[in-house]
């Protein structure tokens, strides 16, 4: 018998498989295809003070080995979210929840983060500096060490609850971005989000988004996040959650060997739904295989 089960900042995951915000929804929309209760944890679409539309369309593209979005944190504000949509999931849903907050200024961080950390419902505040598919906000966050640290200390001084930082690729120096999260008073990291990209439209000769640009997510992008994961972990001592291009359980135990404590799977959520849950299944056998008995003896262990 093997043992799943991991510990972030004190909350007891039974498996470390956790389906990636914007990729899943409110978690309550995938209740009706299977018992989501399966999942270690859900982290939720990305929230925001005021109600956001998102992008113009189109805002989705396909690209050899994984996908572009340009979404743009659609979701229907901090107070509906937290009032309407968490609610609704727990009816579903009795594990732990991350909720992840997205801003455009300090003071919406600070705003959006304080309500989420006094909801019932919500069990680790996720913060996203690192979005790149919005103007004025988001990724500019991520790519300034100095910000970083000003959104997590004023975020930490408003939080009870565990407080994990989202960190872009899209940076010369992941490590000196996580070490700026430390000093702030981050409880964790997650990383990585999607990294810049766009596709252009050979009859129409102009790029196919509307928003020009995107974030490039799914296997193609799993490398990239492997090797961050890897040096972050090496530099900083935080529990991380590894994502970016994660298809299978032999993903889940490599984003682990090189770090992570959990994992995010988002693009593949939207090529099959049943993702997590086929990899959640799957994990115990890939394990015995390897002569892996406990999951968190593994963190780390390539190093």
């Amino acid at each position: 018998m093997v043992s799943t089960a991991v510990t972030l900042s004190g909350l007891t995951l039974d498996n470390p498989v956790i389906p990636a915000s914007g990729t899943f929804g409110f978690g309550y929309e995938f209740a009706q295809w299977y018992d989501i209760n399966c999942l270690g944890a859900i982290s939720v679409k990305g929230t925001t003070r005021e109600p956001r539309f998102g992008n113009p369309a189109p805002r989705i593209a396909e690209t050899p080995g994984g996908m572009l979005n340009a979404v743009g944190l659609q979701n229907p504000g901090i107070e509906k979210v937290l009032s309407e949509e968490l609610p609704r999931l727990r009816q579903v849903y009795h594990k732990p929840i991350l909720a992840n907050i997205s801003g455009f200024s300090l003071d919406e961080y600070v705003t959006c983060c304080a309500k989420a950390d006094a909801s019932p419902h919500t069990d680790l505040i996720e913060v996203n500096v690192s979005c790149p598919n919005v103007h004025h906000g988001g990724m500019s966050f991520g790519t300034d060490p100095r910000m970083v640290y000003d959104v997590t200390q004023a975020v930490k001084e408003v939080c009870q609850k565990p407080v994990y930082i989202k960190l872009s690729p899209n940076v010369t120096d992941i490590v000196a971005i996580a070490k700026a999260c430390a000093d702030g008073g981050a409880d964790g990291l997650s990383l990585i989000n999607t990294l810049m990209g766009m596709r252009i439209d050979l009859k129409k000769r102009a790029p196919i988004l509307a928003n020009t640009t995107g974030g490039l997510s799914g296997p193609a992008i799993f490398p990239v996040a492997l090797r961050m994961v890897w040096q972050v972990y090496e530099e900083v001592g935080l529990p991380i959650i590894g994502m970016g291009g994660i298809q299978s359980a032999q993903d889940v135990i490599e984003m682990m060997l090189a770090g992570a404590t959990a994992v995010q799977v988002g693009a593949a959520n939207l090529v099959n739904p049943y993702a997590c849950q086929e990899i959640i299944q799957t994990l115990p056998a890939c394990m015995e295989q390897l002569g892996i008995h406990d999951l968190k003896e593994i963190i780390g262990g390539a190093h």
